[in-house]
């Protein structure tokens, strides 16, 4: 039988075994939010089911609220081509939980659980070759959370007497930096274009 996206989440949570904390819709999407725990449970049945046939792991994605207890939230995109409908299922984690690679589930989720790994730092246990896509081998921290500085950890030059690359610690040098109207902790001190139509209006209101 062919399920519109409303009847699907009932019937998604109705069937199976596991606890769904949230089932919501928007744009003819389904989004529903699980444990960690019930991850493979879940995504099996979605895979499986008649009425589900979500074939295809199009992305798995990551964000960040540093507030929360469980900061990161890892969000799995499936595609059902036989139904022509999308899920997407949503599960948070702290800094030291890990996840459970869904490699077994869909082949797809390897690189892309890679990529929230070296973004995010978000563990995946037991996944086939979890190291950095994205960044280098050297690189140290994990640029898309929302406390990784902007200028990073360390920075990498070509070393002339060493004949080779060489990572070193950030250092911004005073004497390079550029300090204009645009560094709001500066002020504006030049003068802009215009100014000076509103100088001459100044003069004249006053005379």
């Amino acid at each position: 039988m062919n399920l519109d996206i409303k009847e699907l989440g009932e019937y998604i949570s109705s069937t199976i075994s596991v606890n769904v904390d949230d089932v919501t819709y928007a744009q003819d999407e389904l989004t529903l939010t699980i444990p960690v725990a019930s991850l493979i449970k879940v995504l099996s049945f979605l895979r499986d089911d008649a009425n589900c046939q979500f074939k295809q792991l199009m992305d798995v994605c990551g964000i960040d609220y540093p507030a929360q207890e469980k900061r990161f939230g890892v969000v799995y995109n499936l595609l059902s081509l036989t139904l022509n409908l999308r899920v997407r299922v949503k599960i948070w984690t702290d800094e030291d939980t890990p996840i459970p690679t869904v490699t077994g589930i869909f082949s797809s989720a390897n690189w892309f659980e890679r990529e929230v790994w070296d973004l995010y730092g978000v563990y995946f246990s037991e996944h086939p070759d979890l190291r950095r896509i994205l960044t280098d081998y050297g690189f140290e921290g994990h640029p898309l959370r929302k406390d990784f500085p902007l200028t990073g950890y360390v920075e990498l030059r070509y070393n002339e007497e060493q004949k080779r690359v060489v990572y070193e610690p950030v250092k911004l040098t005073q004497d390079f930096r550029s300090f204009d109207f645009l560094s709001p902790w500066e002020g504006p001190k030049a003068v802009l274009p215009g100014d000076e139509k509103a100088d001459k209006i100044e003069n004249e209101d006053a005379s």
